[in-house]
């Protein structure tokens, strides 16, 4: 059985906090629900730092630092817009790990890109990278689904490197 989005957002905050780590979101598609659902973790404030709803592509470059010419050349839902949002994140908000999220919820495609088209950046100061996703239903179920994916990602990151205190 797979775990809520509040679960793995426990789990996320519990371990970020045993390792002395601090997350930072950016979020386009989902609006600031990443970091409302650690911040919905009681102790989240020990590690969460912040982050930036960019909806917008002004946002992202002026705020995040994504790159205009890759915006212009690849549009907003792309892997390597999600991973340098993840890591303009990290950096605006003195984070340890970045995690955001970029797609289309619909109900119309966005940029030649179909409905339920997502990404999931993560970034580390060792680099970032990306995740790509066909999600499914009505656009709530999608800013959902990407929501809970980013949490998994985050948590996967968190679990997978090792820090050195």
């Amino acid at each position: 059985m797979s775990r809520t989005a509040a679960e793995t957002a426990a789990s996320a905050v519990g371990l970020a906090i045993a390792r002395g780590l601090t997350v930072a979101t950016a979020e386009s598609l989902t609006a600031g629900l990443v970091a409302a659902t650690l911040a919905d973790t009681p102790g989240a404030s020990g590690m969460l730092q912040g982050g930036v709803v960019a909806y917008q592509n002004s946002v992202k470059a002026r705020v995040l630092g994504v790159s205009v010419e890759l915006l212009d050349a690849a549009g907003s839902v792309d892997g390597d817009v999600a991973a340098a949002m993840a890591d303009g994140a990290r950096r605006a908000c003195g984070a340890d790990v970045g995690v955001s999220t970029t797609g289309v919820a619909g109900p119309e495609p966005h940029g030649g890109k179909a409905v339920g088209t997502v990404f999931i950046g993560v970034a580390t100061e060792q680099g970032s990278t990306s995740f790509g996703y066909s999600l499914a239903g009505e656009r709530a179920a999608i800013r959902e689904q990407a929501c809970a994916a980013a949490l998994e990602r985050l948590l996967e990151a968190l679990e997978s490197r090792t820090y050195h205190a």
